[in-house]
């Protein structure tokens, strides 16, 4: 098992050893140093998920002070406390940090065990709806695990009256109601979704009210569709990076596994209500509700259209013609059975060979390849990247870290490897029992 742990530089060592140490006094330094905080513990917890049943057993990621809302603003310091009361080993995996090397799951990072606790310190670079998990090293355990938003404020001014955030979850769970973890069959369980951990919510809106609406998918492996009836939904934003707004089409929105999606509504019906439809690929089912209200308007009409939320400062142009470029084949196996160089979380070794080394500043383009039967997710840490079109002479005007491939297909990414530092990448198949696998790559 020791070759499976990754190996630390002494600098390293000593660092996270210091850390370890100094626990319980890191939220009173960064408040010394007038910096935010955030303490979160992985513990055993439970959830309502048969009405009028008793509560099901899950593992969650919370937020030790209970807080209403993780939010910062960018440019903020964030000193992280995490703490394991699980008795298996937990890391914590972020969706949408760029820049902190030193936060990297499995490569710097090794898990923790029961009891243990460790401190690490996230420079928060870039606004955006960000969230953290357990999930690496989730597959074939006794109990899922949930999913854990946070928000970095922009620092302008953005003209919505409300912000509100929706984590949308998947259970399975046997006639006895306990939940499964995913990495198994799901046989003889019945799937059951959530909205914020409820099975259904109402929006409470006024006429000419303008709301931002940050959903997050948090499925274990599920694409899903989110349809808001009778409303335009104007995208702004994909995995925590500002887009050119544009109309989703149907007022209906695309997530994969792992997706944030911010949207913007204006509430224009007073007295209506509309319904929130999630489509797993079989059916459509409510999830929630807009309720617009008859009480005065907020305002005598609705805000013109949007401009693009400010930029993060991600490159306006990438080299595609000098770029390194690598072909990447999903899934542990292609479909002719030959093995790939992808590993299960718990058997990763920072002493592999990676996938490829990009020098700093270069422009890395990615084609990703699908050989399997089924699509497929790949999630790449460390960076955000735009999605190519066919003909490799341009790219789609928006930024992604998740991407949906579809069976048999090939998709081509680029992203400016800014961010020096070694870094994971996920691949995993849209299938319950399929495996969450990993490898790594350097920005030197």
């Amino acid at each position: 098992m020791a070759d499976q742990i990754p190996r630390l530089g002494r600098r390293e060592l000593m660092a996270g050893l210091g850390a370890v140490a100094l626990g319980p006094a890191m939220p009173r330094l960064a408040a010394a140093q007038g910096r935010p905080s955030l303490s979160l513990l992985a513990k055993p917890t439970a959830l309502a998920l048969r009405p009028g049943e008793p509560d099901t057993p899950i593992w969650s990621l919370q937020d030790a002070k209970a807080s209403p809302s993780l939010r910062f603003k960018r440019g903020d310091t964030l000193d992280v406390a995490f703490a394991n009361e699980l008795p298996v080993p937990a890391v914590l995996n972020w969706h949408g940090i760029e820049g902190a090397p030193a936060a990297e799951a499995l490569i710097v990072r090794a898990p923790l065990g029961l009891s243990a606790r460790e401190n690490l310190t996230i420079p928060l670079r870039h606004a955006g709806t960000l969230s953290c998990d357990l999930r690496l090293l989730g597959d074939g355990l006794t109990r899922p695990s949930r999913a854990l938003p946070l928000i970095v404020s922009e620092n302008e001014p953005i003209t919505v009256d409300r912000d509100e955030v929706f984590l949308l979850e998947d259970w399975r769970l046997r006639p006895d109601g306990s939940a499964i973890a995913p990495g198994v069959d799901p046989k003889d369980t019945t799937p059951i979704y959530t909205i914020n951990g409820l099975a259904t919510l109402d929006i409470k809106a006024r006429a000419n009210e303008r709301l931002r609406l940050r959903f997050i998918n948090g499925f274990q492996r599920n694409v899903i569709a989110i349809k808001i009836e009778k409303y335009d939904v104007r995208i702004m934003a994909l995995d925590g990076q500002p887009s050119e707004p544009f109309l989703a089409r149907d007022g209906t929105l695309i997530l994969a596994p792992g997706t944030r999606v911010d949207a913007f509504l204006d509430a224009t019906a007073p007295g209506s209500t509309s319904s929130i439809l999630l489509h797993d690929g079989k059916a459509p089912r409510p999830i929630a509700r807009l309720v617009v209200s008859n009480e005065p308007p907020v305002r005598n009409a609705p805000l013109p259209a949007a401009p693009p939320l400010p930029s993060n400062g991600l490159p306006a142009h990438l080299d595609l013609k000098s770029a390194l470029r690598v072909d990447v084949t999903l899934g542990a196996r292609t479909l002719s059975g030959q093995q790939t160089d992808w590993v299960a979380p718990i058997s990763f070794a920072g002493t592999a060979a990676p996938a490829f080394r990009a020098k700093t500043g270069r422009t890395v383009v990615l084609a990703l390849a699908n050989r399997a039967d089924i699509p497929a997710v790949f999630h790449l840490h460390g960076h955000h990247f735009r999605l190519l079109d066919r003909l490799d002479d341009g790219w789609k005007p928006f930024w992604l870290d998740t991407l949906l491939i579809e069976a048999g297909q090939t998709q081509r990414i680029a992203f400016a490897a800014e961010n020096a530092g070694r870094w994971l990448m996920e691949s995993v198949a849209t299938d319950w029992a399929a495996p969450r696998l990993v490898r790594w790559y350097s920005v030197e």
